[in-house]
């Protein structure tokens, strides 16, 4: 492997410290109005708003059990793209392509089950609650209905008046990426190795789709990736591949793709992970590596570790500060085209 966590560690960790000491010099404050995000934001003006999140999402989750893991990805791919600011919602335009039409965006889901949460809110709290809060929010539901843990969403972001379908393509994690890829994206947004191997563990959930999202691994041969996969569970995901072609699924976790637990980590440890940008994390000699192995030992430190990436997550702000924004009446249209 020619990435050597020894040399990089402490470059990547200054690099990280300095952006943070940035960040809290200037207080965090929300580009869109100035104001800081807090968990009371709608305690005034839509006390019900975090219970009518709720009772949607429970509604959906019951009637499709993959609702709430696609919410998850779908905050996840929302932040990463100029900040969490519900640009991942937008429809195309004749002036502006969606992000939905990225290929990283190909098989997201869950719109309608955040379409669903902000017609009720506006029938409860007319041009109040941001479609970003709204997705915020489901998301964490999302991973408490799955038993994982719970916290408290900040709240007070604004939604975005455009999409990038560019920064949509560029932003987001490659399923093939290398650790130093992933290490080098996610400090683009002041995220660190902890947070980078925290979030990655909500691959605890859901469904791969294609298998040219992991063809690379099940396909590897000895000394060229294929010493870091379990030669049983390469075998397994290449018959399915082979039989079932741009069909095949699998599921990030094998163990149990259902639960929010720790069990991806595991799995990670016996060399199971589906894609290389999972495997990857577990790298001998670096953070990420020791991360995976105590994560697998202790659900409670992965757990308190995803919430505080989470939060970290949650609070990425647009790049720049006059991007300008509002509180969009329905969820897939920006106000102008209402």
């Amino acid at each position: 492997m020619s990435f050597r966590c020894k040399g990089g560690v402490a470059w990547v960790a200054l690099l990280v410290a300095v952006a943070a000491l940035a960040s809290a010099a200037q207080g965090f404050p929300n580009p869109f109005g100035h104001e800081d995000f807090t968990e009371s934001y709608y305690d005034e003006t839509c006390p019900n708003a975090q219970s009518i999140v709720r009772s949607v999402m429970e509604r959906h989750a019951a009637a499709n059990p993959r609702t709430a893991p696609a919410i998850l990805r779908l905050f996840f791919h929302d932040c990463f793209v100029n900040g969490c600011d519900a640009s991942i919602l937008l429809n195309a335009t004749d002036s502006m392509e969606s992000e939905k039409d990225a290929e990283p965006n190909a098989t997201l889901a869950g719109f309608d089950v955040i379409d669903g949460i902000k017609s009720e809110l506006e029938r409860s709290c007319p041009a109040t609650v941001s479609c970003a809060d709204v997705l915020a929010l489901a998301a964490r539901d999302a991973v408490a209905m799955l038993g994982g843990p719970s916290w408290g969403v900040l709240l007070g972001r604004k939604d975005s008046l455009t999409a990038s379908i560019d920064m949509a393509k560029e932003d987001l994690p490659n399923p093939k990426d290398s650790l130093a890829e992933l290490i080098r994206m996610f400090k683009e947004h002041d995220l660190d190795e902890r947070d980078l191997t925290a979030l990655s563990g909500a691959h605890t959930v859901g469904m791969a789709h294609d298998c040219k999202n992991y063809d690379d691994r099940i396909y590897s041969r000895v000394g060229q990736g294929g010493d870091s996969i379990d030669p049983s569970f390469a075998a397994l995901r290449r018959q399915e591949c082979e039989q079932k072609h741009d069909k095949a699924t699998a599921p990030f976790d094998e163990r149990t793709p259902a639960k929010f637990d720790n069990a991806y980590y595991v799995d990670l440890l016996a060399r199971r992970g589906l894609l290389t940008s999972d495997q990857e994390l577990y790298t001998q000699g670096c953070q990420t590596g020791d991360l995976v192995k105590t994560y697998a030992m202790n659900g409670d430190v992965f757990f308190a570790d995803f919430v505080r990436a989470m939060v970290k997550m949650g609070n990425i702000r647009p790049k720049h500060w006059w991007t300008p924004a509002e509180v969009r009446l329905k969820c897939s249209v920006a106000n102008t085209h209402y």
